[in-house]
């Protein structure tokens, strides 16, 4: 049970630590690097939301009818979270190098184009 309170405030310590990057980022790859630290939390949420003690892998053709077991669906969440988030990093790496090839810099407040 402890462990449990310990993961919960792991994931709320990574969740504000990567929203204070965000906040404070004057470069979009420290900004993309603090969105991944972002997404990294609610890895760490899913897990603990999914896990259960002492309860096998939900594969049921060897266990008996009402044995609990770990909840598949969260795994599943978990797998989906991964690859959205690995789509979402890959555009946002190939945007920051194209502002960088076009602008000539990553900090938003230098960044003319981007001004009215």
């Amino acid at each position: 049970m402890i462990s449990t309170h310990w993961g919960y405030a792991v994931a709320a310590w990574l969740f504000t630590v990567a929203l204070y990057g965000i906040v404070t980022s004057r470069n979009y790859v420290h900004l993309i690097v603090c969105l991944a630290v972002l997404q990294s939390s609610t890895y760490v949420l899913l897990m603990l939301i999914g896990y259960r003690t002492g309860a096998p892998a939900p594969i049921y053709a060897d266990i008996a009818p009402g044995t609990p077991a770990v909840d598949p669906i969260v795994q599943a969440l978990m797998l989906t979270d991964i690859v959205v988030e690995a789509a979402v990093m890959a555009l946002l790496l190939a945007l920051a190098i194209q502002v960088q090839q076009h602008a000539g810099t990553l900090d938003p407040d230098r960044i003319h184009f981007l001004r009215r």
